[in-house]
């Protein structure tokens, strides 16, 4: 698999990742068997860059994933990321990002994490006293490279200037665009960028079904894009896209992924899933090449974006 560059300080990976959230949380019950497979499956096929996070079952995915990579640890790129509390507030003191982080450390059983994000801005802590934090454990060879998820201008460019900022990751994909307004700073700064739910939280694997129909520990039952009156226009996108990618001789999921990947070279999605077989759907998005007029056809299929906001209202903040 290609390798793409992130950031100016060194950091590089596999051009495709691999998020390992939903094995733990947010998508209804997990298998901890079929998701450590899945990341197996993920590096036998040239998969180097694995994302989980403290707030992701608060230690146990950072466990699945470290049991999952023991053994070929040194090959890949491991990140992770402090900031939430079990309230689902926000905590960044540096005192708490020690705490974590040494936390992540023993998790995930290794002795350097080579990429921590500030999860969330914690807008009672200055992100300056945050990438401070951050640089005295890159300074100890603990942490490898500095990574903000959700953050906004003004606070990458901040954080830069105390500690270079390798990576942002925010949730980039056919349905959700606004992160693009980003982008000019991303490139001025040498910053890249890591998009999370790449394939629309599921929805652009061409498998959606209305909200009532999930568990209820799964987060799309109350998405609005799952809702009445989204949720038809939305599945209608994407059969659209699923025809244009049928023509390719492709799967949504794979013109969703080849999109992505297709704007820029700075850019790496994480798409997550618990089964080997999406992995290896996933990963073959990379030897899709898009022509200007696939690109054409899907930006009138989906010219902004998909239907109904990615959050409710007031339940995740986004950027500062």
């Amino acid at each position: 698999m290609k390798q793409r560059q992130l950031g100016g300080q060194g950091l590089t990976t596999s051009e495709i990742g691999f998020g390992a959230m939903g094995i733990s949380i947010a998508y209804g019950p997990g298998d901890k068997r079929d998701g450590i497979a899945a990341i197996r499956r993920a590096y036998e096929l040239g998969v180097t860059f694995f994302d989980t996070a403290e707030l992701y079952g608060w230690g146990e995915n950072e466990k699945i994933v470290g049991e999952a990579v023991a053994g070929f640890r040194d090959d890949i790129v491991i990140a992770t990321k402090f900031g939430f509390t079990r309230e689902h507030g926000f905590d960044s003191r540096p005192g708490h990002i020690r705490e974590v982080v040494e936390n992540s450390l023993r998790f995930l059983g290794v002795d350097t994490i080579d990429v921590l994000y500030q999860h969330r801005v914690d807008p009672a802590v200055p992100i300056e006293d945050v990438a401070g934090a951050v640089k005295e454990f890159i300074d100890a060879g603990k942490v490898r490279y500095f990574g903000l998820s959700e953050a906004g201008p003004d606070t990458i460019r901040r954080a830069h200037t105390v500690q270079p900022v390798s990576v942002l990751q925010t949730e980039y994909s056919l349905f959700e665009r606004t992160v693009e307004t980003i982008f000019p700073t991303l490139t001025e700064l040498g910053i890249g960028f890591v998009p999370y739910s790449p394939l629309g939280r599921g929805f652009l694997t061409g498998t959606a079904k209305p909200a009532a129909e999930y568990d209820a520990s799964d987060m799309r039952r109350k998405n609005a894009r799952w809702q009445p009156g989204n949720f038809e226009k939305n599945v209608d996108a994407t059969r659209r896209l699923a025809e244009l990618a049928a023509d390719r001789g492709a799967t949504v999921a794979q013109l969703a992924l080849a999109w992505v990947l297709a704007q820029g070279e700075h850019i790496v999605p994480i798409p997550g899933t618990r089964s080997p077989g999406r992995v290896e759907e996933n990963v073959a998005a990379i030897g899709l090449a898009l022509t200007p007029d696939d690109l054409d056809r899907i930006s009138r299929i989906l010219p902004t974006g998909g239907f109904g906001a990615r959050y409710a209202a007031a339940s995740m903040p986004l950027w500062h």
